[in-house]
């Protein structure tokens, strides 16, 4: 439910930027930024804290901030009252308690599931988040002509608060930390240990570089909407189509995972779905930008849930929360890499902000599959490596 919130909010926000308010490209840059500066930084103590603490009544105390903040900037739309640093305010904040609320969510989900279907339960998330992508931005497309962009806000506010109920609704034990350290002497134990591991840290890194080069089209979509004559409910589509996208990939990597080629299946995923974005930027018509983008999914999903597997499956419980927190900054890094894109579009266009990121994606990615052995040779049954224990 949070994460069909979050794809509404994110359609509205940027239509509003574009459509409504008829701001520049640069304009969705900062609004990136805004969201993801505070979240970077919560993220590694929302890693810490997620080791300390009940991630159950964070994500109480989270879900609920979030709908009051998406209730707020429905009123202020709906009064004609918001202005652009309303968005910008609402936005850190909305970053700053999503930042909390990714690496608890992250070291919460393991507990649900037993590890020998932690695999399956990985790829299942990913469908639901995905379907939701594609629910989601077809409704708020369609509600933002007919029902005007506020709509899609007050949905924004029901979303999280469903997810409140359900999360009120969960009972998993608590089991209190043995020893209470210091929050940083933590969140230093936590670098350390992905500084120690090649694995960790060289899969962490890339996750880091695949979303902050990679994800930029998600935040200037309204701008290739508008390049293409389209109102909002055609922006929702290409949504709906990317996540469709990304739903067969997920389906397709089961098969990919067990295999001894995961790791190349993961790499080269990446690199082909920068030509897939690239494609997408200079289609040369609707029809064709809506099959690049919903292949460009399929090569995203592949990346994404061998990646997430294998970090999930390796991870000792004791560490969980602090590196899923650092691991989590990468989801953070998609609307920062949105600054640059942004940017890149304000001096030249769009379509070149998405194929100079692309292509510094895919660069990455080569000298990822050269010099990262580990990464390049990992097999499907490395992704079952039994949890260890630790510190």
């Amino acid at each position: 439910m949070s994460s069909g919130a979050i794809q509404v909010v994110q359609l509205g926000i940027g239509w509003l930027i574009i459509s409504d308010f008829e701001e520049s490209a640069s304009t969705l840059g900062f609004l990136g930024a805004a969201i993801a500066i505070p979240s970077i930084i919560v993220n590694l103590f929302g890693g810490v804290i997620a080791d300390r603490m009940d991630r159950r009544l964070i994500m109480i105390m989270t879900s609920g901030v979030n709908a009051a903040l998406m209730a707020l900037i429905a009123l202020l739309v709906t009064t004609g009252i918001a202005e652009i640093w309303h968005l910008m305010v609402i936005a850190a904040f909305q970053g700053f308690f999503s930042g909390l609320d990714g690496p608890v969510k992250a070291s919460f989900f393991p507990l649900l599931v037993s590890r020998k279907n932690m695999m399956s339960a990985v790829a299942l998330s990913s469908v639901t988040w995905h379907i939701s992508r594609i629910i989601s931005p077809s409704i708020g497309g369609l509600a933002i002509r007919y029902m005007g962009t506020e709509s899609v806000f007050f949905a924004g506010a029901i979303g999280w608060l469903t997810m409140l109920f359900i999360i009120i609704s969960l009972r998993v034990p608590y089991n209190k930390p043995e020893t209470q350290r210091k929050v940083l002497q933590d969140l230093a134990d936590g670098v350390k240990f992905i500084a120690r591991s090649r694995f960790f840290s060289s899969l962490i890194l890339l996750s880091f570089a695949k979303m902050f080069f990679g994800m930029q089209y998600l935040l200037l979509m309204p701008l290739f909407a508008v390049r293409h004559g389209l109102e909002a409910d055609g922006l929702g589509v290409i949504f709906v189509v990317l996540s469709a996208g990304a739903i067969t990939g997920t389906a397709i990597v089961p098969k990919l995972q067990k295999s001894n080629h995961a790791g190349k299946f993961m790499i080269g995923g990446a690199f082909i779905f920068t030509f897939f974005v690239t494609g997408f930027a200079f289609a040369p018509n609707y029809g064709v930008a809506l099959l690049m983008i919903f292949c460009a999914g399929i090569m995203h999903s592949v990346f994404l849930v061998i990646s997430m597997t294998a970090i999930q499956m390796r991870l000792p419980s004791n560490y969980r929360g602090r590196v899923m927190g650092i691991y989590t900054i990468s989801f953070a890094l998609m609307p920062l890499g949105g600054l640059m894109g942004g940017n890149i579009a304000e001096v030249f266009d769009e379509r070149w902000a998405l194929t100079i990121s692309a292509g510094i994606l895919a660069l990455i990615m080569v000298v990822t599959f050269v010099t990262q052995r580990e990464l390049r040779t990992l097999r499907g049954d490395q992704l079952m490596a039994p949890e260890e224990s630790g510190a």
